[in-house]
């Protein structure tokens, strides 16, 4: 899997590009975080055991964020 975005930065200065090409779509990206905090503040598993999994699934896909 590549770590090149597919789809142009709205903001060339963002820190990250993930967060810059969800600028593309705010409401969007204003959804995107409110179930983002939901998995890591809610469910079974702990955060360690979260982390963990997170971490080992960016090794295998070769995720640069």
């Amino acid at each position: 899997m590549a770590t090149t975005p597919r789809m142009p930065l709205v903001d060339q200065t963002a820190r990250s590009a993930f967060g810059a090409i969800r600028g593309h779509d705010g409401d969007l990206s204003q959804r995107f975080s409110e179930m983002y905090a939901c998995f890591w503040h809610q469910g079974e598993l702990d955060l360690t055991t979260k982390e963990t999994v997170r971490i080992r699934n960016a090794r295998i896909t070769d995720c640069g964020y």
